[in-house]
């Protein structure tokens, strides 16, 4: 429009909160307090640059000679020449002297400054709506791979609450068979000692509530996914409650199976976090 043509670039990388940075040439910085407002009506989250790139167009700017300049290097030249031997300055030579000819840009009426400026803006909306667009395809193709991990959760999950090493009686024979082996003996053991300490074993390392739990973190994490407003943050925070209760199933974890599907378990959580970061 006009004098100018301009761009706007909008680039957005991961970031727990909304980071708006801006940058625009000297003489529009009007323009960034209303830059800042249309990206945070439409963005909640991100670090999030936005530049304004203009440029003047080619042939509009006007060749304009100072007269007044001019007259004072010509009453300049005949003073010289009352005294020295001067022949007349050639246009060429006159045209050479510093501020003698002015490149001189149009003036811009408040009217067409207000128009350019809206036009500016509209732009701007525009190249934010794309954005916007772009991370809505991303985040179908996230939503594809957190199902995928909540999926995965979930059959380790149900994996470690079907595990027989979890039952009191398997552990008691482990117990009875570890003190056998400490003792190295193949003699008998008072059975309602061992059970009674076998039980004291089972209740330190019951993971029930560490299940219950995570079965109800996938739960919640599934309404996230399908829920329109933005479920960045809750999914973080989410995520990191997965974390914590796969924690403390490794560290109550009796049985090497158990071990297995609980590392395995914070092996899919990792990846999940990281997933998560990547959604507004």
């Amino acid at each position: 429009m006009g004098p100018l043509n301009w761009h706007w670039e909008v680039r957005s990388v991961n970031g727990r909160g909304l980071d708006i940075r801006t940058r625009v040439p000297p003489g529009f910085e009007s323009l960034e307090p209303r830059v800042r407002d249309a990206a945070t009506k439409r963005l909640s989250r991100g670090s999030v640059s936005i530049t304004l790139g203009v440029r003047r167009t080619q042939g509009v700017a006007e060749l304009r000679l100072n007269e007044k300049a001019l007259d004072q290097v010509l009453a300049a030249v005949e003073r010289l020449r009352e005294r020295l031997p001067l022949s007349p300055p050639s246009a060429e030579g006159l045209l050479n002297i510093k501020g003698l000819v002015e490149l001189v840009e149009p003036e811009e009426s408040e009217t067409d400054a207000q128009a350019r400026t809206e036009a500016m803006l509209t732009d701007l909306t525009a190249a934010l709506d794309g954005m916007i667009r772009y991370r809505q395809d991303e985040g179908s193709r996230l939503h594809a791979i957190l199902s995928e991990q909540l999926a995965a959760i979930e059959t380790l999950v149900a994996a470690v609450a079907k595990s027989p090493a979890r039952t009191p009686d398997a552990i008691r024979q482990r117990l009875k068979q570890q003190v056998e082996r400490l003792m190295e003996t193949g003699g008998t053991f008072d059975d309602s000692r061992l059970y009674q300490e076998a039980m004291l074993l089972a209740t330190r390392a019951d993971v029930e509530e560490e299940l219950k739990r995570l079965g109800t973190h996938i739960a919640a994490a599934r309404d996230l996914l399908n829920a329109t407003e933005p479920v960045g943050r809750k999914l973080d925070f989410l995520a990191q409650e997965f974390n914590r209760e796969a924690n403390t199933l490794c560290s109550k974890a009796n049985d090497t199976d158990i071990t297995r599907a609980g590392l395995e378990l914070k092996a899919i959580i990792d990846q999940m976090r990281e997933q998560v970061q990547n959604i507004e």
